[in-house]
């Protein structure tokens, strides 16, 4: 086949199937390669396929151009183009087509000249469209049926475009299949309506009008070239293309690939590679879209002069060489990680699915994904237990446990929620008062002062294990006899115990020295705090205050029993700047409900992505005025939103009842029944209660039942059954009323009717006709109103004679 210009083009239709032709055609099939190697009568195309030679068609002269009929059948249609204007269509051999009449057809022009395209419509496949030269009497596109001329003496076109112009390239529209594109004259693209072939539906000048190709994914996406130019049309905006990409040499050919959005392969002349743009859309379509070029090298290292895209698999691409060899070639796509907000992880290659993890997978314990985390415990209504400790049991970090710990705690301890300390008085270290003692009672501190709660909290702590926290308190209640018997009871302790009990309050004493010089080896915090207390000098107890091991809650009962008013006011100031600035959620135990807890939070969910523990926090404990803080705000609609994208409803729902419960307000009714004549709610709750003005109107519930429209007066529907006029009460209680919502009539009472044909009644009544009849209770009415409705899955139809 070397010496010619040589083409290839796959079959639309037949998938195993291609086409290559030079000054004859060539009909191949595909078949996978097998280990059997002894048939020499194929032809190698790569690794994995093979091409076996079908048949051969040398009917036909001065080929130009061919395309292959897009419908569905067992043998192939060739329209040929050639260089004297004919269009033949032709098969290799007997086939189906010869009985229809369609094999050996010939479309004629007028007169004769080059035939520089022919395509098939893709949907109308009874039509064929041809571009030829150009001639001054004669019109350079024409349009035939094929379907008209069978059994008759000739055809002729249906459709003739461009008089006095050269048509250099056309394609049909997908979604538009009597448009089609057409490239003239070497100054402008046209596109044209066969339904109105007189005027072009729209027409840019340009002087890229080769090789016209339409997107088979979007209509509105075509793309021509000239000389080293490709361009890239909109044919939404059709004055200038949206992206032109200069080359390096000439190009010969240009094709979409049917399988992949926005990816154009094109052909160079002389070139050994096939080159590749890859369109990238940006999310606003008034942008012009970038691209992403790159070339592949199909097979040898020959000069490549015509390649195509197989319809159906991915990437595929047959390739022909000047020297008449052909490649099966896959374009390789890089391989993808993408992540769902529903917290799915998918790798793919190309419309291939490689790998795919859900949130259930072992993966996500491993990498502490806060999303899935999230949802794991927003099905499990996690904030919303009416019990505020019962959430702590749904959390694993230690922080928010003892946070929803606290703040069940302190429910009935704390007032206005606010730090404020009687920084006016000067009460010496050690000295109760009723300030102290209700802030000991945050920290759990209790016990320094109340025998009961002291046996009670060293009894927790040792079934917990905490032996040391224990000892420390003892120590620190002034019980160290209490403490040495606690730490006795632990092997690993023993020592310390021993240490403790040579303790002396001379202060050169060999005890202190050895003690002081001692206590920094210690790794547990509350070991060192026990023996920084015990040798401080002069009430300077920084060591243990300042030891960040310590849980914040006993170092701030540790500086309410021993610090004086003014110390105590600088410790916990600087304490609570320190905890804010870390988001450390103990702080929420200083700052409460102030502003200062919205700046801790903050920066806890800075932290940690938590956004949903904090919204709950907030909703659980914050006055109405911090929960209508727009940074709280901002962290509810965020948690609506998270549920929203996990189509989570149910759990949304309830985090709005209680988001509503808790501002006090409530949403506005959303379904009412409009009056037949004003249109307006029949509804009397929107009213004022004036009864100067509306003097029928009572302010009891019963006397809320009304026979007519509240605004108009027009007598409400009567019931089909009884023909009493409908005056079924509002449901909806007035928010002054003080109770809540309750259903004031019975259900048997409401007023029901069909959304198709408008009849009703109450709904018993209604209920009872359906049980005994089958259509509407209307006189000249057919509507099987029942069988419309949901409760027809309820009350049966089936059984009624």
């Amino acid at each position: 086949m070397s010496g010619v210009r040589l083409e290839v083009l796959w079959s639309p239709v037949h998938y195993d199937k291609f086409v290559a032709w030079g000054t004859e055609i060539f009909l191949y099939q595909t078949l996978p390669k097998t280990k059997d190697a002894s048939d020499s009568s194929g032809i190698e195309l790569s690794e994995m396929s093979s091409a076996q030679l079908l048949a051969t068609n040398s009917n036909h002269h001065y080929l130009k151009c061919v395309d292959i009929y897009p419908k569905e059948e067992p043998d192939v249609l060739l329209a040929v183009g050639q260089a004297n204007g004919k269009v033949a269509l032709s098969t290799f051999g007997p086939s189906a087509f010869d009985a229809s009449g369609l094999a050996g057809m010939e479309l004629v022009p007028k007169h004769a000249r080059q035939c520089n395209v022919v395509a098939w419509n893709r949907v109308d496949t009874n039509l064929i469209a041809a571009g030829l030269d150009r001639y001054r009497s004669d019109h350079c596109v024409l349009v035939w049926d094929v379907c008209s001329g069978v059994g008759g003496s000739g055809v002729a076109a249906v459709a003739e475009l461009g008089l006095s112009d050269a048509a250099h390239s056309l394609a049909w529209l997908y979604s538009q299949p009597r448009a089609l594109i057409v490239g003239m004259n070497n100054k402008h693209l046209k596109m044209v309506d066969l339904r109105d072939p007189s005027k072009a539906v729209n027409s840019s000048q340009t002087k890229a009008v080769h090789g016209l190709t339409v997107s088979a994914h979007n209509d509105y996406q075509v793309a021509s070239f000239v000389d080293t130019q490709i361009a890239v049309w909109d044919t939404r905006s059709f004055d200038k293309p949206v992206l032109t990409m200069p080359q390096i040499k000439p190009v010969t050919k240009l094709l979409w690939c049917p399988t992949r959005h926005n990816l154009l392969g094109s052909l160079q002349r002389e070139s050994r590679s096939i080159h590749l743009h890859d369109l990238q859309q940006s999310a606003d379509d008034s942008a012009d879209p970038s691209v992403l070029e790159r070339s592949v090298k199909p097979g040898s290292a020959s000069q490549i002069t015509s390649f195509s895209w197989h319809p159906k698999h991915e990437n595929r691409l047959l390739v022909l060489t000047l020297q008449g060899t052909l490649t099966d070639f896959c374009v390789f796509e890089r391989i993808t990680l993408n992540w769902s907000q529903t917290s799915h992880l998918v790798w793919t290659h190309g419309q291939n699915t490689l790998k795919m993890m859900c949130d259930s997978d072992t993966i996500y314990d491993s990498i502490g994904d806060i999303s899935s985390l999230i949802k794991k415990r927003a099905l499990l209504d996690y904030g919303l237990k009416t019990e505020l400790k019962e959430n702590a049991e749904l959390v694993n970090e230690e922080g928010m446990k003892k946070l929803w710990l606290y703040l069940h705690q302190s429910k009935t301890l704390v007032k206005d929620g606010l730090l404020d300390l009687s920084i006016g008085t000067k009460l010496p270290p050690g000295v109760r008062s009723e300030l102290r003692d209700k802030a000991l009672l945050l920290c759990n501190w209790k016990f320094v002062h109340d025998t009961t709660a002291f046996q009670q909290i060293m009894e927790e702590l040792e079934a917990e294990g905490a032996v040391t926290r224990g000892a420390a308190l003892a120590v620190f209640s002034l019980r160290l006899r209490h403490s040495i018997k606690l730490l006795s009871t632990e092997t690993k302790y023993s020592t310390v115990a021993m240490a403790l009990s040579g303790y002396t309050e001379d202060k050169n004493s060999m005890w202190r020295e050895s003690c002081t010089v001692s206590r920094t080896k210690l790794s547990d915090p509350y070991l060192r705090a026990i023996f920084a207390f015990l040798t401080a000098d002069s009430e300077n107890y920084d060591l243990v205050l300042n030891d960040g091991g310590m849980a914040v809650a006993d170092r701030v009962g540790f500086a309410l029993t021993f610090l004086s008013d003014l110390r105590l006011v600088d410790f916990i100031t600087q304490l609570t700047d320190n905890l804010i600035s870390d988001g450390n959620l103990a702080g929420i135990l200083l700052t409460g409900g102030s502003i200062e807890a919205l700046h801790l939070l903050q920066n806890y969910v800075d932290k940690t992505g938590d956004v949903q523990s904090v919204s709950l926090v907030a909703m659980r404990s914050f006055s109405p005025d911090l929960l209508d803080h727009d940074r709280t705000q901002y962290w509810i609609n965020s948690y609506r939103d998270l549920l929203d994208s996990w189509r989570l409803w149910t759990q949304r729902a309830h985090f709005d009842i209680w988001h509503n419960r808790r501002t006090g307000t409530r949403p506005e009714q959303q379904i009412y029944v409009s009056c037949n004549f004003c249109g307006k709610s029949t509804s009397t709750q929107s009213l004022t209660r004036n009864k100067a003005t509306y003097p029928r109107l009572g302010t009891s519930s019963n006397q809320n039942k009304m026979t007519c429209c509240p605004h108009c007066r027009k007598p409400q529907p009567r019931c089909s059954i009884c023909l009493v006029n409908m005056g079924t009460a509002s449901c909806y209680q007035p928010e002054n009323s003080g109770t809540p919502t309750t259903k004031i009539n019975p259900f048997d009472y409401w007023f029901t009717w069909c959304q198709t044909c408008r009849h009703g009644g109450h709904a018993a009544h209604m209920t009872q006709w359906f049980k005994e009849h089958l259509e509407c209770p209307v006189t000249a009415c057919s509507c099987r109103c029942l069988s419309l409705d949901a409760a027809s899955n309820i009350i049966s139809v089936s059984s009624v004679s």
